[in-house]
């Protein structure tokens, strides 16, 4: 080959090289640097009382000072279970929510629908209160409550459950609740117990749910997500109530591989499980309740290998 022809074919493959069409060959693409880290606060099982919610506008200052805060989580669970279950005591808690300057996410608790039977609570029909929670604390599906409403993925019918990326995390709730999760009969009804209507409630809420899990699970393998973060009320025990969705959490973030984040509220406290059910990547983490003075600030933060963290903050 003339020297010429040597010249012309190092010219070429330098322009390949340069233009980028050799480069997946020769080296392989600079890695993405991973998203800037989220904060956002835990909550669940707040205001219980009138003491607590006279106490808590100075929660809501004390996470608002935080800078890093950026998202507020409310693990279900807005009253205790002896409170009236009226509108107006729902709309006066949406309106304390909405004092956050940011984001706030809420999934439904027992308290706030399925107990509502009780004669303390006023003896609403338990899906007819649902229906109010909707209403009230839902007002525009796909969009949350706080100061700076954010977009979110919301369910159909069951707008509740919403589902949103931070730092490349995927972050959803999903209503399992208390109570049994709605198996509990509706005892404290005039004329007894609504079986039929509670049952369908409970199969048509567990189909929705283990439908909404494994979206979420299905997005973050998708997209590459760097971890996944559920949200539910009520701990996903081994019975019959929770059992389905228990199985299908662990199977899917055995599957997933990568970190994964169970929060939940309903027991009133602080409780942190590693490798819960065995799974070594799923860590179960249960938030403060009855209380107005503690919250967890919980970091999401993909440049570390177990993504998350969190710290415990007392008013």
């Amino acid at each position: 080959m003339s020297d010429r022809a040597v010249r012309a074919l190092a010219l070429g493959f330098s322009t390949l090289l340069t233009a980028g069409l050799l480069s997946g060959v020769l080296a392989p693409a600079a890695a993405a640097a991973p998203p800037p880290p989220t904060t956002f606060a835990l909550l669940g099982d707040t205001p219980y009382s009138s003491t607590q919610r006279a106490q808590f506008p100075a929660l809501v200052s004390a996470i608002d000072r935080h800078a890093a805060v950026s998202l507020v989580l409310h693990a279900g669970d807005t009253k205790n279970s002896s409170t009236p279950c009226s509108d107006s005591q729902f709309r006066g808690l949406a309106s304390l929510f909405n004092t956050f300057d940011d984001p706030f996410v809420l999934t439904p608790g027992d308290n706030d629908w399925t107990d509502c039977h009780r004669l303390s609570t006023g003896r609403y029909v338990p899906t007819e209160r649902l229906a109010a929670i909707r209403r009230i604390f839902y007002p525009v599906p796909g969009r949350t409550l706080g100061g700076a409403p954010a977009a979110v993925a919301a369910q159909s019918t069951y707008v509740e459950n919403v589902r949103f990326v931070r730092s490349g995390v995927v972050i959803a709730t999903a209503h399992v609740v208390g109570s049994s999760n709605d198996l509990e009969p509706w005892s404290g009804l005039v004329g007894g117990d609504r079986r039929t209507e509670r049952l369908a409630e409970f199969n048509a809420r567990r189909s929705a749910n283990l439908a909404w899990i494994n979206a979420a699970f299905d997005n973050a393998a998708a997209t590459g997500a760097y971890g996944v973060v559920l949200m539910l009320q009520a701990e996903p025990t081994a019975t019959t109530a929770f059992g389905a969705e228990r199985n299908l959490i662990v199977n899917r973030a055995r599957q997933f591989g990568k970190p994964v984040l169970l929060i939940h509220g309903d027991e009133h406290r602080y409780e942190v499980e590693a490798r819960y059910a065995g799974v070594a990547n799923l860590t179960r983490l249960e938030t403060y309740g009855d209380t107005a003075s503690w919250w967890l600030r919980v970091t999401i933060d993909p440049s570390r290998a177990q993504v998350f963290s969190w710290q415990n903050l007392r008013v």
